[in-house]
């Protein structure tokens, strides 16, 4: 049926008048109408005519055979390791997928196809690019010569209606008090960092705190690759920077649009991940005036996060590290820390207050602990996030919001 496929695609491209602009609605029935020429000839069953029409429009305008998993609600993520090796994950396993590209070209097709609606560009020169799809998916791509087995495209998914704080709570994945604390710190305006390793979900988080920000605020949202679902704010700015063009020039970093973000009258200034030396304007931003700012960060934990933003910080500035120390205890008010268990189920496994800097150290005040108790009959981790016996510490900004 592949070489079936490929002859009728064939055709159909051959077909194709180069000198107008197709819609979708014209190839399917360029395609239609070479499906029936086709039949006359040789017998297509009904259910085959249904398949290579979808197949053949997927292949000239989507992503060929990626599109199914696209448009497949129940996989995450799409891991693509060259033309014949494409594994996916679908209920928190990973696991092959049994077809592949024809060709290694026709991968390639589809890589430029992804970066160029994202006004991305990828090549030797440049073989590392992350981009998004239409749907808001998040794509990494990386070509040969880095990728030795052939173009490697990670498409990250996420769900069609945005993950909500009562859907977490539901699954368990942070309990209801903790949820209406920290639904109390947003609108009062703390600031906060959400850490965690990959795949934890510190992106869907962070579009659940987003959702009790509120409605009269201006929000500016700073991404490398847009992909926050804030859906609750009206006056949302959406950010995106903008990687160099073939000449080497005309990049706009997170740092540059940080800067002009503070131009733009926010309230508060969401970055999407603090990853390199933006971190000293965001830590400056939210020193600045912008309470109730958030962004995510990787790290293992909330000691670790807090290390990692120094290693940031210093990469972007030649300052004392006791400076910087005392930045990011000054800008940061609490860390939600995030965590992706044996069982693959995701938690929020801390929530810490960051206090001063005394002695050279940042105080870290532990509010919530996830405590595991073991295990069910099919191998679920059974635990729950428990309030410790500390108190918030910083009671300021409720007290000035009026939620004491």
């Amino acid at each position: 049926m592949n070489t079936q496929k490929q002859e009728l695609q064939e055709v159909v491209i051959k077909e194709i008048d180069l000198s107008k602009e197709l819609n979708d609605e014209e190839i399917l029935e360029l395609i239609d109408k070479i499906l029936l020429i086709r039949s006359k000839s040789s017998y297509i069953s009904m259910q085959d005519k249904r398949r290579l029409r979808k197949e053949i429009f997927n292949s000239i305008r989507r992503l060929d055979i990626l599109q199914e998993l696209v448009e497949d609600t129940t996989i995450t993520e799409i891991m693509v390791n060259g033309a014949k090796n494409i594994f996916i994950e679908q209920d928190g396993s990973i696991r092959p997928w049994n077809k592949q590209f024809e060709s290694e070209k026709k991968l390639e097709d589809v890589v430029q196809q992804i970066v160029s609606k994202s006004n991305r560009i990828i090549n030797e020169a440049s073989p590392i690019v992350d981009a998004r799809l239409p749907d808001g998916s998040r794509v990494n791509i990386v070509l040969p010569p880095v990728a030795m087995e052939g173009p490697v495209v990670t498409i990250r998914k996420f769900p069609d209606q945005p993950i909500t704080i009562h859907k977490l709570i539901e699954i368990g994945a942070i309990s209801d008090e903790a949820a209406r604390f920290l639904e109390k710190l947003v609108i009062a305006g703390y600031n906060i960092f959400i850490s965690g390793g990959t795949g934890s979900g510190k992106t869907t988080f962070l579009n659940v705190l987003s959702n009790f920000i509120p409605k009269d605020e201006r929000v500016i949202t700073i991404e490398d690759s847009a992909e926050l679902q804030i859906k609750a704010v009206p006056n949302l700015v959406r950010l995106e920077a903008r990687n160099v063009n073939v000449e080497g020039k005309n990049a706009v970093t997170i740092r540059d649009l940080i800067k002009s973000s503070l131009r733009m009258r926010p309230n508060r200034i969401i970055v999407g991940e603090v990853r390199d030396a933006a971190a000293i304007d965001m830590l400056q931003a939210m020193n600045s005036g912008h309470d109730g700012s958030l962004s995510t960060g990787h790290a293992n934990s909330t000691v670790d996060m807090l290390s990692r933003l120094e290693t940031l910080v210093l990469m972007g500035a030649d300052i004392p590290l006791m400076a910087v120390r005392k930045q990011i205890a000054s800008a940061i008010d609490i860390i939600v820390h995030l965590g992706r268990l044996r069982d693959k189920s995701r938690k929020v496994l801390e929530i810490s207050e960051i206090l001063d800097c005394t002695d050279g150290e940042i105080e870290v005040n532990k509010l919530y602990v996830f405590k595991e108790c073991g295990e069910d009959k099919n191998g679920q981790v059974i635990g729950q996030l428990q309030k410790t016996n500390s108190e918030l510490i910083n009671l300021s900004k409720l007290s000035k919001a009026g939620i004491l």
